[in-house]
């Protein structure tokens, strides 16, 4: 099996240096690029499977890079920041990032939290191969494509496997801890409420109504739970 593809993004030649040659003696296949601009033309051509991307770039912001790049294929997305601010990291986790590194950072927890991101790459088994239908709702997780109604639903890497693992237990309410056990696969130290900016986004995407979401429902005081919709009285189109 081929190792993971990474691209290091950071201004800090340091950071990048240290980084690159670290995952280097980690058997990763890793490029790096020092600005926005860089790390697109590198993006295009090496299709990382996982990019470590500053949030401050001379040139581009973290989040519109994690867009951009997240626009184009399913990449994952480990930004690292100099701020500590818990609600700046809310902020990038609703522009799509997967997760979040403070600096400064030990190059033992990198190590982690590559190997938890990239685990969510495993081969599925037959089980999971299964493809998800609720009405006009369908999940495929091989192909990692949601759409509805024949329309592609654009999600983000962890949208989709927050989306994917709730629609696979419908009824089952999950507290915030437990999906972010079970989805971010590890324990996540930090705000819970990393879950509801993720479960809004989505909700934004798939909901008809997102004051009144059907499939996606909060259990208040609890967490949230998949509902699957009653096809009984629906339109056999849909």
């Amino acid at each position: 099996m081929a190792s993971a593809k990474i691209l290091v993004v950071d201004d800090d030649r340091h950071i990048r240096t240290l980084v690159h040659r670290f995952l280097s003696t980690h058997s990763y296949q890793v490029e790096s690029a020092e600005d926005g601009k860089g790390a697109m033309a590198i993006f295009e051509q090496f299709n990382p499977d996982l990019v470590i991307l500053d949030v401050n770039l001379p040139d581009a912001t973290g989040y519109t890079l994690c867009q951009e790049m997240q626009s184009r294929t399913g990449v994952f997305v480990l930004m690292l920041t100099s701020r500590a601010d818990e609600a700046d990291k809310i902020h990038g986790f609703s522009k799509g990032a997967d997760d979040y590194l403070t600096k400064p950072f030990g190059l033992a927890e990198l190590e982690v939290r590559v190997k938890a991101i990239l685990k969510r790459q495993r081969p599925v088994t037959a089980a999971e191969q299964q493809c998800l239908t609720f009405n006009g709702l369908s999940i495929d997780p091989v192909r990692r494509e949601v759409t509805l109604n024949s329309e592609m639903v654009p999600l983000t890497a962890l949208e989709f496997d927050l989306l994917h693992f709730l629609a696979s237990h419908p009824g089952r309410v999950w507290r915030r801890a437990e999906l972010i056990q079970k989805v971010w696969d590890y324990e996540y130290v930090g705000d819970q409420r990393v879950v509801d900016v993720h479960i809004g986004q989505i909700r934004k995407k798939i909901e008809i109504d997102t004051q009144q979401p059907n499939l996606i429902q909060t259990v208040r005081g609890v967490g949230y739970k998949f509902e699957a919709p009653d096809t009984a009285g629906e339109d056999a189109a849909s």
